[in-house]
């Protein structure tokens, strides 16, 4: 099972998750926010084989931690994993955007001065721009844009750029997230949570059930259980094959 996005420092509690997550063989991308927040997430992952850290700063508070893009820069060299970054069209940011622009550029000219990382990318309302921005700045880094909410010709834009996607059950549950994942090259879709905050079907999704996401997808590629978790887990390895410039 894969959780390509997870907010795991923002569980109520992170150790008894990652333990959990650990016991029944999840491979999860944990998350953060604000690059202060990485030392302590980062902790929260020792012993854990299968728990990667990424180092972020997310787009609706990329106004208030501005100052963090020294923490961002002096904790870079540490991990080959940034997230959560990106940009937020929805209407209340938008007051903020051109903070926002500012922070996710630089974030994206660290990585590419860096050698490139992998990225875990928040695209809501705003897929022109963060595809335009990756194109511009982020060449030699792997962006994986997470819970994707565009429409088919974003896609496709974000395809040809080399995106990848990370997809949840809440992406499963509405006819518009079905059409979408399946015009998604198989070959570059993980699966993810956003847990603690996504929900389906009025239950909260968690990284120990990702079969629930797994048996959806199935359904959409139709194809058996198995054959839909292979598919996956290749493409975790295919991902973990890349090589950066320099680390």
């Amino acid at each position: 099972m894969i959780d390509f996005h997870c907010h795991l420092d923002l569980f109520p509690d992170p150790a008894e998750a990652s333990k959990r997550c650990d016991l029944l063989g999840v491979y999860v991308l944990s998350v953060t926010t604000t690059p202060s927040a990485w030392p302590g997430t980062l902790q929260i992952a020792e012993g854990h084989k299968r728990i990667r850290t990424a180092l972020g700063l997310h787009p609706q508070v990329a106004h208030l931690r501005m100052k963090e893009l020294s923490l961002f820069e002096q904790y870079l060299p540490d991990t080959r994993y940034v997230g959560e970054i990106g940009l937020d069209g929805k209407s209340d940011n938008g007051a903020f955007w051109r903070e926002q622009v500012k922070v996710f550029t630089q974030t994206l000219r660290l990585c590419e001065r860096a050698g490139g990382r992998y990225l875990s990318v928040h695209s809501r309302g705003a897929v022109d721009e963060v595809v335009e921005c990756l194109q511009t700045y982020g060449k030699s880094s792997f962006p994986i844009l997470h819970w994707f909410t565009g429409d088919e010709r974003q896609a496709r834009s974000a395809i040809n750029a080399g995106c990848w996607f990370s997809v949840n059950a809440a992406m499963t549950s509405s006819e518009k997230g079905r059409r979408l994942i399946a015009c998604l090259p198989r070959d570059r879709v993980l699966t993810e949570t956003d847990a603690p905050f996504a929900k389906s079907s009025g239950r909260k999704l968690v990284p120990w059930e990702m079969s629930r996401t797994r048996d959806e997808l199935a359904q959409i590629w139709n194809i058996s259980r198995e054959e839909c978790s292979r598919t996956l887990l290749m493409n975790l390895r295919n991902l973990a094959t890349h090589e950066f410039s320099r680390s």
